[in-house]
């Protein structure tokens, strides 16, 4: 079990502090002990137990992100060409974390990688005439490419039927749609993963402290971070030192980086967005959609309200989640305050923070259409996948919060808002944070990884050996390398238990 403790001691002073126990900071202690099995760990958490906001099973959709499915890693250009490039990096990131996973299951991390990860096709799905022109374009361009080999593509709703049968009935059978299907997709728990990651460094000196919110981070005169701990039970503040601090907090991280005042994070802000999804397990509906399938979002709306429909085996239960719904809170973490939005403006950020308030009006009509919409309005949307999907059936679960990243603009003074992750590094190395949602769970190890090389560059060279033990394909690239991809796929498939 995870050396899970609620009272940290006056001696503790680790080489390295994670703040939060999520799967970031799950990783990253993974892979120290894979570099540097001699240093000190210690994770600190606010929450009773690990794993408890975005990482959490109901707080995500459990997608392993591999740009199989999700259309806007594929965006067509002016002359409707659909450039991959964004996918081959966003899968390619999928197979490091696949391989890694497999390294700590062939360790002995978990009695069965099905605890975490099991195969679930993943299917893109369109309607209309301008989806199916962008559909046949986006599939011309994926199939060439190595890394989606065995995509198949159909426009025939008999095929379709075959392979979403929740979704085709009732459908009228005159309408033009059309479809993409990897059988290489998965199911992840990141939850379950995480706790697993944790209970296998926690064997090995670890410490995960619960209930311990890190209140303050200051550097010292010699370098060193002191961190200072608040107990959320007794209220009682400690300090610990240390040589490095990584903020894995999820929405909790900027406001802690902006307290350690690093001048990285200047100019950079954060915008809450809360995620909601409707819920069945009916078992004959569970039985009917053995899939994944992700559609175009509408006309006009942020690439986070992107409509799916996710088969989902969490605690071994199978259920369906369709969504996201977005809501509005002010909270950074689900479990955060009413305040975390405004304390987070400052004079360095107030800047990008207005300039998105500007220009992302997009943005702002759809959280206020997503706000002011009934339950009547919700089941409507679920329609669109599913015809003949019940209300009754359905129920609402409030995902975890997002913050999305706001920058500012290097080549003018206006904000920018940023759908993806954000890896913050201070200039000596000595802290480093993640800001940012998705596919962030999915790419965890690549982005760790990044971290060990942009703040431990002196000792890359030397980490290397160790690193591609663990991950064949480190320092190398799948999309060009046949040989070493169809090695990984083969051994990852074999040790994951992917093969159905």
């Amino acid at each position: 079990m995870t050396s899970e403790r609620s009272a940290v001691p006056d001696s503790a002073n680790p080489d390295v502090v994670l703040v939060g126990a999520g799967i970031m900071s799950a990783t990253l202690a993974q892979l120290i002990k894979v570099v540097a099995p001699e240093w000190s760990v210690a994770v600190f958490e606010s929450g009773s137990a690990v794993a408890g906001e975005s990482s959490g099973p109901w707080n995500n959709a459990g997608t392993g992100h591999a740009a199989l499915c999700e259309l806007n890693y594929t965006p067509a250009g002016p002359d409707g060409r659909v450039d991959p490039t964004k996918a081959n990096t966003i899968n390619e990131q999928f197979q490091v974390s696949r391989q890694f996973w497999s390294h700590l299951v062939r360790g002995g991390m978990t009695g069965s990688p099905k605890d975490f990860i099991s195969p679930v096709p993943h299917l893109s799905f369109v309607s209309g005439e301008k989806g199916r022109s962008y559909m046949r374009a986006r599939h011309s361009a994926l199939a060439a490419q190595p890394l989606f080999e065995g995509l198949e593509y159909t426009e025939d709703q008999h095929q379709l039927a075959e392979w979403l049968p929740l979704m085709m009935e009732g459908r009228d059978p005159q309408e033009v749609v059309a479809a993409t299907r990897s059988a290489a997709g998965t199911d992840v728990n990141f939850g379950a993963l995480t706790r697993l990651m944790l209970d296998d460094v926690g064997n090995r000196g670890v410490n995960v402290y619960l209930n311990q919110r890190v209140h303050e981070l200051e550097k010292e005169t010699d370098g060193r971070w002191k961190v200072t701990v608040r107990d959320t039970r007794s209220g009682e503040h400690l300090t610990v030192r240390t040589r490095f601090v990584f903020v894995g907090a999820g929405g909790g991280a900027l406001p802690l980086l902006q307290k350690a005042a690093i001048p990285e994070i200047k100019g950079f802000g954060g915008f809450p967005v809360s995620g909601l999804f409707l819920r069945t397990r009916s078992p004959e509906l569970v039985s009917r959609h053995q899939a994944k399938v992700y559609g175009q979002a509408a006309v006009g709306a942020p690439p986070m309200s992107v409509p799916h429909l996710d088969l989902r085996l969490i605690d071994g239960e199978y259920s369906l989640l369709f969504g996201p719904y977005a809501g509005f809170s002010p909270k950074f973490l689900k479990a955060g305050s009413m305040f975390d939005l405004p304390l987070s403006v400052k004079p360095n950020n107030l800047g990008s923070m207005l300039g998105v308030a500007r220009t992302e009006l997009a943005l702002t009509k759809y959280l206020v259409g997503e706000l002011l919409q009934s339950r009547k309005a919700r089941h409507k949307t679920l329609t669109g996948f599913v015809p003949t999907a019940e209300q009754d059936d359905w129920d609402m679960v409030t995902a975890g919060q997002r913050v999305q990243v706001i920058k500012q603009d290097p080549n003018s003074a206006k904000g920018v808002l940023q759908f993806g992750t954000e890896l913050i590094v201070g200039e000596d190395g000595t802290i480093a944070g993640l800001l940012g949602a998705s596919p962030g769970a999915s790419t965890a190890v690549s982005a760790m990884l990044t971290l060990l090389e942009r703040a431990f560059p002196d000792r890359t060279a030397a980490w290397r050996p160790l690193l591609q033990e663990a991950i064949p394909s480190y320092g190398h690239s799948l999309a060009s390398d046949k040989s070493l991809l169809a090695q990984v796929r083969t051994e990852t498939m074999q040790t994951l238990e992917l093969n159905g």
